[in-house]
């Protein structure tokens, strides 16, 4: 059977979950264009922890509305997938033996990160999950490493998900958010980032994105803080070195929010 590819997703507002927007019909068709895993490992931008990494061990996962200001249908919805405790022990003994402090840890439940584009590709919600975090103190080196880590999982029919954000401006968003503006222009400092990441990972030039703070234009701008791109190096290193990248989906939400979205293989 062939490896299973690891995805980047940008999960975008909340309510990509109920709107109708370019990403929102992308991930709908999602989960029938990919084969089918028996399980799904996820590693959200709103699932942080520094100095270590935590992997939710829950065996039916709460839903968590960590946001604020949305339709209140936007709350009543509850994203039912079964986790899976042995799966998360497995992934904490890999992640230990590739040399970081991991464990599992219960109480956790699925934040935004993970049940709006899963509530979307995969709405049966009939295949276990499981969340791994991130460290917003670490860079992208340390991100792939931490998908190098999970990399066994593709050949074991999981599919490792990074959930983040492409472009993460809140500032900028917010501002169009308020005048209910999705369809606003997109700005330069956005398309120009988000152009040079593409490029550069269709090109396999990890050595660039390693250094995309620097090297990228308008890296700042697009993301004041990077903790909503580490889950992309996940995905990357999750695929191996070889890894070649095919992008997805490409959209702008309020203009200022890139919903692209990677394959990799």
């Amino acid at each position: 059977m062939p490896l299973m590819p690891s995805l980047f997703i940008s999960h975008g507002s909340p309510d990509v979950a109920i709107a109708e927007t370019e990403a929102t019909r992308f991930l709908r068709g999602l989960g029938a264009a990919l084969p089918r895993p028996r399980a799904i490992v996820v590693a959200s931008a709103h699932f942080e922890a520094e100095g270590r990494v935590l992997v939710s061990g829950d065996a039916a996962p709460e839903t968590i509305h960590d946001f604020g200001g949305f339709d209140r249908s936007l709350y009543e919805i509850r994203y039912t997938a079964p986790g899976d405790p042995e799966l998360a022990a497995t992934v904490a003994a890999a992640l230990g033996d590739g040399g970081f402090a991991a464990e599992v840890v219960t109480g956790r439940g699925f934040d935004h990160g993970t049940w709006v584009p899963l509530s979307l590709a995969y709405p049966d919600a009939d295949i276990p999950v499981i969340q791994v975090s991130i460290d917003p103190g670490e860079g992208p080196a340390y991100h792939l490493r931490l998908g190098e880590a999970l990399g066994f999982l593709r050949a074991e029919e999981v599919l490792v998900i990074g959930s983040g954000s492409f472009t993460h401006n809140l500032r900028e968003a917010f501002a169009r958010i308020r005048q209910n503006d999705r369809q606003a222009a997109t700005p330069e400092w956005v398309s120009g980032f988000a152009d040079w990441m593409t490029d550069r990972l269709v090109a396999g030039d990890r050595s660039a994105l390693q250094t995309y703070r620097t090297s990228a234009p308008f890296a700042r701008e697009n993301h004041p803080t990077d903790e909503h791109l580490m889950p992309l190096y996940v995905a990357l290193g999750a695929a191996g070195a070889a890894a070649k990248a095919t992008k997805l989906h490409a959209s702008q939400d309020f203009g200022v929010l890139a919903m692209e979205a990677f394959a990799f293989v």
